[in-house]
């Protein structure tokens, strides 16, 4: 008998507590075919990404594994306050399609902004929303999610106190900015990967070096003065 690519879980809703079901890919089939420079994977069978958020069909609350484990009475509340009313549950167990996939990315970005988590949090949400657009070619809403994720990411540097060892945040921010066509900020962040002699994620040197390179064609292929440590 074939093995199919999903699997259900189940699930406690943080906020009213009932028990859901919520589908997964299995391991086996999370392989990509291809991958972005900003980590965007592209899957011959189901996306994993499709089925990250999980969406309560009791009281509507979306969330992903990352969120907050527990919420106090006061941050349920806010929730209720700010979604409640506007919530229509449903149930999103079986297969997801694009479309569906999007409306849970959109619900868990609704649900993280009332309960006020983790800018990592809302970072990762607007990526993938972004994510699901290149899908589909819609170029506008793709440059639109990445700069509010972009936007977000710098928040998390800025806020979180990002050790050196965070070089795939610096490198993200690196390749976002080139992506969304600020190359002088690409460069700077870039050059924070590859010149820090506190970063040792070699992984991380290796993907802004060939970014780097990338980014001198596209400035040089658009007529921008390259920076010093470009020439």
């Amino acid at each position: 008998m074939e093995l199919e690519p999903l699997y259900s879980i189940q699930i406690t809703c943080t906020v009213c507590e009932e028990t859901f079901k919520s589908s997964r890919v299995r391991p086996s089939f999370k392989r990509a075919i291809k991958t972005d420079s900003d980590f965007c994977g592209y899957y011959q069978n189901e996306n994993p990404d499709y089925y990250v958020v999980r969406v309560c069909p009791h009281c509507g609350f979306a969330s992903t594994e990352h969120f907050s484990q527990k919420l106090s009475d006061q941050k349920r509340t806010e929730f209720r306050k700010e979604l409640g009313g506007r919530m229509v549950p449903r149930d999103y167990s079986g297969k997801r399609s694009w479309e569906m996939a999007l409306e849970t990315y959109k619900l868990a970005l609704l649900c993280a902004q009332s309960i006020g988590e983790k800018d990592r949090i809302l970072a990762s949400l607007l990526h993938h929303i972004a994510w699901l657009y290149r899908y589909k070619e819609n170029r506008e809403q793709e440059q639109r999610f990445l700069k509010f994720s972009l936007e977000s990411y710098i928040r998390v540097y800025e806020l979180e106190g990002v050790s050196a060892s965070d070089a795939k945040l610096m490198y993200l921010i690196g390749e976002l900015n080139r992506m969304t066509g600020n190359f002088s900020e690409a460069v700077r962040w870039f050059s924070r990967v590859i010149n820090d002699q506190k970063i040792t994620d070699a992984a991380m040197i290796r993907a802004s070096r060939e970014q780097w390179s990338v980014l001198r064609e596209q400035m040089l292929q658009a007529k921008h003065e390259l920076p010093e440590e470009m020439k």
